[in-house]
This record gives C-alpha cells, sequence and structure tokens, in this order.
C-alpha cells in the first residue's frame, strides 16, 4: 500500500489539509495504511531530503517550514511563547531573540532542531495562562500577553538567581495585570520584584 503513494499524491493530501507539521499517525488517517506503511513513507521521504523530521515522531516539508513560533507550540505541548521571545515579539525588550522560549506545566525541555534552539521551563499549572493568539503567515500560535511574559521571566531569573530585566519598555506593560499575574506564582518575593521594576 505504501508504495502506491507516491511524493506528488503524499503532499498535496498534507498540503491541502494544511499539516505542515505532521506525524506518522497524519499519514496512517489521511492514506488509510498501517502504521509501518506510514513510518516507511516517512522513513522513504525522509532519506530523499523531501521533508526533515522535526523530533521523534513530528516532520516538515524540507522546503516550507512553518513559522518558528508556530513550531515551537507544537513540539512541546501544552505550551505557549513567553518570557524574552515573547517581550521581543511584542516590542518590549529592544533585543532579537535567537532562541525560541516557552513556558510549561511539564517538564523543563530544550531540543535543538531544524536550525533553532527551542527551550521550554516548568511554571506551575496556576500559573499556566495569560496568552493570547498570534498570527503568522496564516499560522496561529499561542503566546504569552506582554505583562504575563514578564511575570513569567522574573519568576524564572528569581528562581535561577538572576538580575530582573532592566531594559525594557514599561509603556507595553500594564503594572496592575502584570502584579495580577505575579500572584499566580503564590510567591511574595516576586510580587515584590514586579512592583519595583514597574515603579
Amino acid at each position: 500500500m505504501a508504495k502506491l503513494v507516491n511524493w506528488q499524491g503524499f503532499e498535496r493530501r498534507l498540503r491541502e489539509k494544511r499539516l505542515q507539521l505532521f506525524s506518522p499517525l497524519d499519514i496512517t488517517r489521511l492514506f488509510g495504511v498501517s502504521g509501518t506503511a506510514a513510518a516507511f513513507l516517512v522513513h522513504r521521504y525522509t532519506k530523499r531530503g523531501f521533508i526533515v523530521r522535526a523530533k521523534r515522531g513530528l516532520y516538515a516539508f524540507a522546503d516550507d517550514l512553518p513559522p518558528e513560533l508556530y513550531i515551537a507550540n507544537k513540539l512541546y505541548e501544552p505550551s505557549y511563547i513567553s518570557l524574552e521571545s515573547a517581550l521581543s515579539y511584542h516590542r518590549v525588550i529592544p533585543e532579537t531573540v535567537y532562541e525560541i522560549t516557552s513556558v510549561t506545566p511539564k517538564s523543563t525541555r530544550r531540543f535543538e532542531t531544524l536550525g533553532k534552539v527551542f527551550t521550554y521551563h516548568t511554571i506551575k499549572k496556576a500559573a499556566f495562562t495569560g496568552y493570547s493568539l498570534g498570527k503568522q503567515n496564516g499560522f496561529s500560535f499561542i503566546i504569552a500577553e506582554p505583562e504575563k511574559a514578564f511575570a513569567d521571566a522574573l519568576y524564572l531569573r528569581m528562581l535561577a538567581g538572576k538580575t530582573p530585566i532592566r531594559r525594557f519598555d514599561k509603556d507595553k506593560i500594564n503594572k496592575s495585570k502584570a502584579i495580577r499575574y505575579a500572584h499566580l506564582f503564590g510567591n511574595g518575593k516576586l510580587i515584590g520584584i514586579v512592583k519595583r521594576a514597574l515603579a
């Protein structure tokens, strides 16, 4: 059955379904092939350089990668883009960020793939909120609001013994909202840090 699915048919069907990141399970569902046949197809087209592996069990078209922020959401779920990546996206900090940073209620993880570094930092479930939908080139992804990204960043910096963020645009941060998000961490020290940073 796998041999009947040629590259043109494989690519066309995935693109019709807007599956820019896909798994062998997606192949099984789309083409009605067995898990073994789906694994064979993925292996064959990876070897030919038509598709690339993002991580174990997740693949993309080699010549048409989706936006990095979309990839970040899909590499490790549940997660949303936050910290310096979100602060840069919202233009709260002037720096361009090369590592894509996210937060997750799961274990901390790091992936080096598709020419980028994607890191995921653990936060408590009660604080896993404060995000909204962003769009880039027709792709949707979830990203922290400026105030939540700020609170997340100060929380993780505090845990690591680092100094708070110094260079940022205060006009882009709603102080009361940032303090409200800081309360979700249940840490009095963090609340004080956020208040002082935005004083």
